[in-house]
């Protein structure tokens, strides 16, 4: 599923487009239904920004657009009058260039602060606010273990299974705590590390996973076999190094 830095360059992608009338059509049937494109056709685009794993479109008079891609949606730039094959779900166009939606079944249009009230601090805010993402992590309750906490986007909005991984292994956290275990300073470190990656993610910035993906093989730290377990309702796999990252064992169940 991508994740809140790739939500980020789909915005920085679709600048372009900011401070045009946009043209608006939506050729796949299920985007059609919506009436999305009666609603906002010839109006204002104001703004791209991406919060968490969604994209925020603002258009003149207060509407926006909410674009969740799921697992396989993705949005491109392209010239004007280019040719496509298939149905997209949403066209955006300018005098020069289209904003094409691919495969994004999650179009919500609403007013701005209805969207803004349902989602947590966006982890790729310069600079993340730190402090109310550990707040809003201690509201939560104490029993809930901090791997599937992470990926609640009420909480925090932007990490996805791959950072949760990623930064759980990096501060040597296990998923497997409770909330109620964990220091202020242990889970800010967490949220330091996802916000410093999913940066150097966005800026271009390449390393090896360290965790996410590779259930089996020996941890890059202690040589230890990496584990993976389904978590959450939502049976999400989680993968930790049980040495680095030690913790309580993960249950048959769901943990929510």
């Amino acid at each position: 599923m991508p994740e809140g830095d790739a939500l980020h360059r789909a915005a920085r992608l679709l600048q372009p487009l900011v401070g045009q009338r946009v043209e608006v059509e939506t050729p796949h049937p299920r985007a059609a239904v919506k009436q999305i494109a009666e609603r906002l056709d010839g109006r204002l685009l104001e703004s791209v920004e991406a919060v968490g794993k969604n994209l925020l479109l603002r258009f003149e008079g207060g509407l926006v657009l909410r674009s969740h891609l799921r697992m396989s949606g993705r949005w491109r730039l392209e010239r004007r009058g280019t040719a496509r094959r298939g149905k997209p779900w949403l066209v955006l166009r300018g005098t020069q260039l289209e904003g094409v939606l691919w495969n994004g079944p999650v179009l919500e249009l609403r007013r701005d602060s209805a969207v803004r009230r349902r989602l947590g601090p966006d982890v790729l805010e310069q600079p993340p606010r730190l402090d109310d993402m550990v707040g809003a992590l201690r509201g939560e309750r104490s029993e809930r273990q901090v791997g599937d906490a992470l990926l609640d986007q009420w909480l925090v909005a932007g990490i996805g299974t791959v950072w949760r991984a990623e930064a759980l292994w990096a501060a040597r956290i296990s998923p497997w705590r409770p909330l109620g275990d964990l220091s202020d300073e242990e889970l800010r470190a967490v949220l330091e590390e996802a916000a410093a990656k999913m940066r150097a993610s966005l800026d271009g910035g390449r390393s090896p996973r360290q965790a996410y993906g590779r259930a089996g093989r020996a941890c890059r730290r202690c040589g230890t076999p990496i584990r993976s377990w389904l978590q959450g309702d939502d049976a999400r796999l989680v993968y930790w190094c049980p040495q680095c990252q030690p913790g309580p064992e993960p249950s048959a169940g769901p943990s929510k």
